[in-house]
């Protein structure tokens, strides 16, 4: 049953999916927008009703052309409003690639994306704004927990025809 008064005035809040993803030497994955200055985790904000581990994957897929399946959460960030809405930022578990992986990142005309790359995990705060290196720090702790769907471990993603990268964990 639907209550008309949760429905009325939903709350304003971003929802960001996030996937940290690791190299072979444990460099981190990150991608250098032209709208922003520093590096962030590769993703981006949800659609309506769109589970957010698989909003990660197309995310991820669209800036780096790597094909991943989110299985873990490692961190969850609160942005309250400043300049923008107030955002939630989930950063999934994008696991390990072969250092061999291509990336392949769209023209910055299409992506805003001046580029994708991995950075050593003390070269973080030189790259990164400190709120998103310190997010970053905290996913890199090695805590985990499940994505659930409706209390459930999140169902696999329908397989896809294109090229999936192997990692190295999965």
């Amino acid at each position: 049953m639907q209550d008309p008064r949760l429905l009325a005035k939903p709350p304003v809040c971003r929802l960001g999916c996030l996937a940290l993803v690791r190299n072979q030497r444990g460099d981190v994955l990150l991608v250098d927008p032209d709208y922003m200055d520093g590096m962030i985790l590769p993703g981006g904000s949800s659609l309506p009703n769109e589970p957010p581990h698989l909003a990660a994957a197309r995310h991820v897929r669209a800036e780096t052309g790597l094909h991943l399946r989110l299985s873990y959460l490692l961190a969850v960030d609160f942005t309250p409003a400043d300049r923008f809405l107030q955002r939630l930022n989930l950063v999934f578990d994008g696991g390990t690639v072969r250092d061999t992986t291509p990336l392949t990142v769209p023209p910055r005309h299409k992506s805003g994306l001046l580029g994708a790359r991995f950075v050593p995990v003390p070269d973080l705060p030189r790259v990164m704004a400190p709120a998103q290196a310190a997010r970053v720090t905290e996913a890199l702790a090695g805590r985990s927990l499940p994505v659930l769907v409706h209390g459930q471990r999140a169902p696999e993603p329908e397989p896809e025809h294109d090229r999936t990268f192997d990692t190295l964990d999965g």
